[in-house]
This record gives structure tokens, C-alpha cells and sequence, in this order.
């Protein structure tokens, strides 16, 4: 009798302080004001959060890693309907407000082509949020289960029928 042992294939999460960090090399425009403090893409975007908007580094490090995870899932998969709520939205807005940063982030996840966000002014309640999250999980993310749960059904109103709008 002969038995066959397959490899167990290794499931590794996309992690988003990595795919952040890789738009360095990336950032074109006003690398002065983005490399100045010597801090990475992450520790930047962090650190903006913590200025403008969210009181401790823990939950801007967890706003801004689904964020991310978001914004390239909306990159790499147009065709699927992603909306987020308003506590990740904040790490969104972070990212889009960071224009050199977001130009490279497009430029290394959306082809270089700009991914415009589009939002509408009220807030749909059909549970894309939750589905969101489910669909971050099947491409390889770990979307925070507490933040996509806090406004689970009430999603940004962002134009998904805007072509390349998140």
C-alpha cells in the first residue's frame, strides 16, 4: 500500500502594514513632506490619524490597516461591490487626503490609474459592509471583526456605479 502525504499549503494573511510600506519606493510628489520625519508610509499615515482624529495608536493602527485592506481589495476587484463603515471610512479619508501617498498606492495596486471615491451624501443600510468584510477574509485579508461589526449595516455611500470609484 502506498500513501501519499500532501504538503499542507500555508495560508498567510495579506498583511497591510507590508502592502503599505511597499508604495514607498513609489511616492512621486512631495516625497519632502511625506519622508522628512524618516518615519515609514505606515507610521506616517498613523501618526496623521493620531493628530486628526483617533485618541490612541492601537484602534489608528486598526482603522488604518482595514482601510488599506478596503482600498486594494477595491483596486484589485472592481467588478465587486465594497463599501465600509464610518470608523474605517476615517482611515480612508486618511489615505485619500495623503495624496502622494494615495497616487502611489493607486499607481502600485490599481494599474497607476486613479480611484476616485465618490461618496454619496446618505448612508445605505443593506449590509455591504458585512459583506465587505466577508469578502476582504476571501482574498486573503483579516479584516477586524469588531470594526466592520460596529456599522455593519450602515455602509459609506460611496458611487459604485461611477466607473473606477470606490
Amino acid at each position: 500500500m502506498t500513501v501519499t502525504v500532501d504538503k499542507p499549503t500555508a495560508t498567510r494573511t495579506r498583511d497591510p502594514k507590508e502592502l503599505l510600506n511597499a508604495v514607498t519606493p513609489h511616492v512621486k510628489h512631495l516625497s519632502i513632506n511625506v519622508f522628512d520625519s524618516g518615519m515609514t508610509v505606515w507610521d506616517r499615515e498613523v501618526a496623521l490619524l493620531l493628530r486628526d482624529e483617533v485618541m490612541v495608536r492601537d484602534l489608528a493602527e486598526r482603522v488604518l490597516g482595514n482601510a488599506v485592506m478596503y482600498m486594494i481589495a477595491s483596486m484589485e476587484h472592481p467588478e465587486v461591490h465594497l463599501g465600509v463603515g464610518k470608523v474605517v471610512d476615517i482611515g480612508v479619508h486618511q489615505v485619500v487626503l495623503d495624496t502622494p501617498v494615495y497616487f502611489a498606492l493607486c499607481d502600485v495596486y490599481n494599474g497607476g490609474a486613479y480611484k476616485h471615491h465618490a461618496p454619496f451624501i446618505q448612508r445605505r443600510n443593506d449590509g455591504t459592509v458585512l459583506r465587505t468584510a466577508d469578502f476582504l477574509r476571501s482574498v486573503g485579508f483579516a479584516p477586524d471583526e469588531e470594526l466592520w461589526a460596529r456599522d455593519g449595516a450602515e455602509c459609506s455611500p460611496c458611487d459604485s456605479k461611477v466607473p473606477d470609484s470606490h
